[in-house]
């Protein structure tokens, strides 16, 4: 069972959520991560479930669940940062919980990020929207609408339940090589959040932060392989890294 626990309660309603959850690339926690941290959220709960890997991770000297929940009130985003990739028979759970927690709190808007394996890595995003109206937004933030195409994981469930409801929600996919670890993959994300919602996170220093987030995260996922024998599935397709 899964469990999203706040401990400290703030007024989501009209927020957006921006989630990126593990996976191809490591594109989504390399951009939460940048962002958490530039734009100064706040640590305001987390997600746990007998099911997750028996772990805790450890941030500046503070024990902390290795998924855990952040808010900017300045900024009115919600997120989640996620240490290792949420095995796939979890994925349905996890979803229905995180969609049911976001309309529970007014939150209005949901933008999902992540990579998807591509022998073309040409610095193009793609994007899903869950309506004609977020069209616009989309090609005016520099996203190619995707025409054809299948979406999986945590993302492609929650567009489902946001399209059902007519609810708003992006998917940015950046092609990437399945074989590297780049930080121009979250830079290209983290820059089109910028235009879709005015902000102005400056990544001049992601490659050198990236790179300790990579190194953090898979240490979590290498702790998880020893663990979960079934987290296997899960994290196929992150890749060795380039900075091994």
């Amino acid at each position: 069972m899964i469990e999203i626990k706040a401990f400290q309660k703030v007024n989501m309603k009209g927020s957006t959520f921006i989630e990126g959850f593990p996976g191809v690339g490591l594109v989504g926690p390399m951009a939460i991560s940048y962002m958490i941290d530039k734009l100064g959220f706040e640590y305001i709960g987390y997600i746990e479930s007998s099911e997750f890997p028996p772990l805790i991770s450890v941030h500046k000297d503070r024990p902390m669940p290795p998924v855990r929940l952040y808010y900017s009130s300045k900024h009115a985003i919600f997120t989640v940062f996620a240490e290792f990739a949420i095995p796939v028979e979890l994925t349905y759970e996890l979803s229905n919980k995180l969609y049911d927690f976001l309309k529970g709190n007014g939150i209005s808007k949901i933008i999902s990020v992540g990579g998807i394996p591509s022998q073309t890595t040409d610095g193009t995003a793609f994007a899903i929207a869950s309506n004609e109206s977020l069209k616009k937004d989309i090609k005016a933030a520099g996203l190619k609408p995707v025409g054809e195409g299948v979406a999986t994981g945590v993302s492609a469930l929650l567009l489902t339940r946001a399209v059902l409801d007519n609810a708003q929600d992006i998917s940015i996919l950046v092609p990437t090589d399945p074989n590297i670890i780049d930080p121009a993959y979250a830079e290209i994300v983290i820059n089109a959040i910028n235009k879709l919602m005015g902000l102005n996170v400056d990544v001049t220093e992601l490659e050198k932060e990236a790179k300790e987030i990579e190194a953090k995260v898979r240490e979590v996922m290498k702790k998880n392989r020893e663990t979960h024998d079934t987290y296997k599935r899960a994290v196929e397709g992150a890749g060795p890294s380039m900075y091994a």
